[in-house]
């Protein structure tokens, strides 16, 4: 058995960046649900598909940025300045109540995700043998989507209980605790650079990582639906009587949590395309039964089979853009499938914003269009996609 089998990825290091990264992704998750009421009450109804579709804007330009800096100035500091923009948003968005500010903030928000993640990722690949990158990102993925479960029903309770600013003040107390978490974690960066303005400077080949392009492509197709399910799944459930908004965003979630770290160690052994496409025809599947949905019943089923697909294919597909990846481009591969993934959901909160609007009818053929999308990503990598450096497609004696 090689020696990097027997590597202990789950030391003091890794499970500070899991909490951490569950503090984070519960921070910014639990604001959700109720934003979409929130905007509606200050006049901004038709301004719905924004709030996610603006957040997304700027997490996907400050992608290459915040690439950059990871493989110059280090992992850490990158990881504490996205929490630290989820600090300071949960603390004005009480202040800011015009529709005007609300859309300002939401934009300045998306810096958050901008940087986090993806100086998390390079984290981790720092940290963890190449042939275990898929069991590291699905439970790191596991931690991330716990947030992602558990904000949503926090969220809607803390509002229901005393106020949505009470749900602001403890969005921020996260990502404060995200911050002292961080402070504590080692850098894993050799060759480390001091920050200067400078760095802050792109070059049109600091941008995309070509090496990755093609994973990014399958990225933005196949995270279409995400956008389109943070923009209308809240009006939908409520339409088919669920009371939480936030218990669409629990199911998933914990559907998701029960398979990702099976499926994270099945890519690295079986390969990771092969999970990849089973989990693009599953997440059409997905899609396909939320739109044909006509109970609170069905929809927690669909919201299920939905779990059980993103659980299987982010793990895979992150490991994957790390396979094609240059080790001494790791943050800038990380930052182009980020870039594709916010492409991707906030094209899909546009698009579903825009037909939906208000009318509750156009929710089904919603998911159907954003499906056929889905389905493309598969039929991409099946017949298209040339496989050209791919390191663990082979089964791992």
């Amino acid at each position: 058995m090689p020696a990097d089998i027997r590597h202990p990825i789950y030391n003091l290091q890794f499970g500070l960046l899991c909490l951490s990264s569950f503090l984070f992704s519960a921070s910014f998750n639990m604001l959700i649900p109720e934003l979409p009421a929130y905007l509606a009450n200050l006049g901004g109804a038709e301004y719905k598909g924004y709030i996610i579709a603006l957040f997304t804007l700027t997490a996907g330009i400050s992608r290459p940025f915040s690439g950059k800096l990871t493989d110059k100035i280090g992992r850490v500091p990158v990881m504490a300045v996205g929490s630290l923009v989820c600090v300071i948003c949960g603390l004005l968005y009480p202040l800011l109540t015009s529709i005007a500010g609300f859309l300002w903030l939401r934009l300045f928000h998306g810096f958050s995700t901008g940087f986090k993640p993806t100086a998390t990722a390079a984290y981790v690949a720092d940290i963890v043998p190449g042939n275990r990158w898929g069991e590291a990102m699905g439970i790191h993925g596991l931690c991330f989507s716990t947030g992602l479960a558990i904000g949503p029903a926090i969220g809607s309770e803390l509002t229901a209980r005393f106020s949505i600013n009470a749900l602001f003040y403890c969005s921020s107390l996260f990502a404060l605790l995200s911050i002292v978490i961080l402070m504590n974690m080692k850098e894993t960066l050799v060759k480390k650079e001091r920050f200067k303005l400078a760095l802050l400077k792109i070059n049109r080949k600091e941008i995309i990582e070509i090496r990755v392009i093609g994973g990014a492509f399958v990225t933005f197709l196949s995270y279409l639906s995400y956008g389109a399910i943070l923009t209308v799944i809240s009006d939908w459930g409520t339409h088919l009587g669920v009371a939480n908004k936030g218990l669409f965003y629990m199911v998933f979630t914990v559907s998701s949590l029960l398979i990702r770290f099976a499926s994270g160690r099945l890519s690295d052994r079986i390969g990771r395309t092969s999970i990849i496409k089973f989990s693009l025809l599953l997440l059409t599947s997905a899609l396909i039964f939320i739109g044909q949905a006509d109970s609170p019943f069905q929809l927690m089923t669909a919201a299920a089979v939905y779990g059980v697909a993103t659980g299987m294919l982010s793990p895979a597909l992150t490991a994957f853009i790390i396979d094609l990846s240059h080790p001494e481009h790791r943050g800038k591969a990380v930052a182009t499938m980020y870039i594709a993934l916010e492409a991707g959901i906030g094209l899909g909160a546009f698009m579903a914003g825009a037909m939906y609007i208000s009318d509750i009818q156009m929710v089904p053929p919603t998911f159907y269009i954003i499906a056929g999308f889905t389905l493309l990503a598969y039929l991409y990598l099946q017949f298209i996609f040339k496989q050209t450096r791919i390191i663990n497609e082979s089964t791992n004696s």
